[in-house]
């Protein structure tokens, strides 16, 4: 299997390694943010515009981003986005332990940790082939997805028990140390030559989006990708909403149910690592189980099956991202990978700001059943709509990437 011959290798398990404490300390402070603002706020809508404003500078930057990971060294590109993240989350963590926190601040946090992370997904996306190679790629994709996800079980269980027993702030502060790990490996990592060294960055952003455009198949997956996260995948507004708001849960209760969603997404990831390649109707059948998951919440169910249900949706959820971005990566050539993708993470991320305030917008006025069920239609008649154009079973990793009419070269 790619997946253990790829952790066979010390360089890239290394890097896997710190990547994974890294990804746990992002998701007890993600699990942590949206407790935090329920605490300041009491407000659905106001933790929608939050979680928006930290998605919205992928709007903004995502195509620029693409463009610096093509001219520049991606390690070290990589370094700066980080370490900003880690200081970021440090500087929070001093904010709240000192209970001088208040919910502007969390506004501000919110946008700028938004801006390095926007950069950062298309560098490390485009980092990840730089590191494990075009042809073990689908194999990296699948263990990279599996930590992610564990990450996602673990993090948010133990933020709720550091919630509980320490406070809020100690999710912050264990966040910011979760980074050092990783800047150490990527220190000992040479960085390869830029792919591009000149020309007019305007131009070369354009060659990205026109690619995407011209490719059928990348243009449906980007479609999908952008119409699930944009109705069905805002778990950071819906999961603490539903916990707090519609259960009444405590903190720890809370944690529960984003381990839930993560239990999901590793079986997802599991079933994804247990073969090889790219899956594109598999993805629209994620979209599809998401969708229907998210409309079962309308029933007044008990924790435990708020939980199964969030944990199927999960699954769904996975499913759609890992087989997309693996289709994106196959079908893309090595020399604008990083534009390909920041299109693919300009759509995936920048979809989260209407999405994040919808879902928040419509749990507010009609009751969190209600709204959450009505964004899991929306993604479920989004999903049928998509269905209606070819979508191949399977593309292997020795799939040739389309020719690019001709690289821009200045402007």
């Amino acid at each position: 299997m790619l997946s253990l011959a790829l952790l066979r290798d010390p360089k890239y398990r290394n890097y896997w390694i710190a990547q994974f404490l890294s990804q746990l300390g992002s998701w007890m402070q993600a699990a942590t943010q949206g407790w935090l603002v329920l605490e300041l706020s009491g407000s659905a809508e106001r933790l929608g515009l939050v979680v928006a404003l930290q998605f919205l500078p992928s709007l903004l930057f995502s195509l620029p981003a693409g463009v610096l990971s093509d001219r520049y060294s991606r390690r070290n590109l990589m370094f700066i986005t980080q370490g900003g993240m880690g200081l970021l989350a440090l500087l929070m963590s001093v904010l709240i332990i000192s209970h001088t926190v208040r919910y502007e601040q969390v506004l501000v946090f919110a946008f700028l940790y938004g801006i390095f992370n926007a950069v950062d997904l298309p560098v490390r996306q485009a980092f990840t082939v730089e590191l494990a190679g075009r042809e073990r790629y689908p194999g990296a994709i699948a263990i990279n997805s599996f930590a992610f996800n564990t990450s996602r079980v673990i993090g948010p269980a133990i933020a709720g028990i550091l919630i509980a027993k320490f406070g809020l702030g100690w999710s912050y502060f264990a966040n910011a140390l979760s980074f050092v790990p990783l800047l150490l490996v990527l220190r000992g990592i040479p960085p390869l030559p830029p792919q591009i060294k000149s020309g007019s960055a305007v131009g070369h952003a354009l060659e990205g989006l026109r690619f995407v455009w011209r490719e059928p198949l990348l243009r449906r997956v980007i479609w999908l990708i952008g119409l699930s996260s944009l109705f069905g995948m805002n778990f950071s507004t819906i999961v603490p909403v539903y916990s707090k708001l519609q259960l009444g849960l405590q903190a720890q209760g809370y944690g529960f149910l984003m381990a839930a969603v993560g239990l999901g997404s590793i079986v997802a990831a599991i079933i994804q690592a247990l073969g090889s390649g790219a899956r594109p109707l598999r993805a629209v059948w994620g979209s599809i189980i998401l969708g229907v998951a998210l409309m079962f919440l309308v029933f007044p169910l008990a924790p435990v099956w708020v939980a199964v249900v969030l944990g199927i949706a999960g699954l769904g959820m996975i499913t759609t991202n890992i087989n997309s971005n693996t289709t994106v990566q196959l079908i893309t050539p090595d020399h604008i990978r990083g534009r390909v993708m920041s299109v693919y993470s300009m759509v995936l991320l920048g979809s989260g700001p209407p999405g994040a305030y919808l879902s928040g917008l419509l749990m507010e006025h009609f009751g969190v059943r209600w709204g959450v069920a009505t964004m899991g239609l929306l993604t479920l008649l989004a999903t049928l709509y998509l269905m209606r154009f070819p979508w191949p079973r399977t593309l292997s990793s020795r799939t040739e990437p389309p020719p690019v009419a001709s690289p821009v070269a200045s402007d």
